[in-house]
């Protein structure tokens, strides 16, 4: 399983969490499916979704990324609308399943992230140099 270093752990002051510590070698990587985003979720919610996005956007930009430890929860709330796969038939269950993040759609979706004042959801945080 990839890890991929630099990436936060999870959003800071909360328990939403962006990456796994470890593969489950037992029962294999948890599926990713689609969640839908309803317009009454919560504010937290909501922040962690662009916080995620924007740590994607910080770490992969354009270029293609493979799931590794990557949550499979946080990335079922952006899969098939901001973040899609970039092989095709892709995997939902596997580590080494390549991504990328469709930019129109994550820029329509997040424009806070894309913004020239975007702000830093990680600045200070407990997990800036975690290994």
């Amino acid at each position: 399983m990839q890890k991929h270093r630099g990436f936060p752990s999870r959003l800071p002051g909360t328990d939403f969490q962006f990456t796994i510590r470890r593969a489950n070698m037992k029962e294999g990587a948890s599926k990713i499916v689609r969640r839908e985003r309803f317009r009454d979720r919560k504010t937290l919610d909501r922040k962690a979704d662009t916080a995620f996005m924007a740590a994607l956007w910080a770490q992969f930009g354009e270029e293609v990324f493979e799931r590794g430890n990557l949550d499979a929860g946080r990335l079922s709330w952006l899969i098939g609308r901001e973040v899609v796969p970039a092989e095709d038939p892709w995997d939902p269950a596997s580590y080494d399943t390549l991504f990328r993040i469709d930019l129109t759609k994550a820029q329509i979706a997040f424009p806070e992230v894309f913004a020239e004042d975007a702000e830093d959801f990680f600045a200070g945080g407990e997990d800036e140099d975690w290994e």
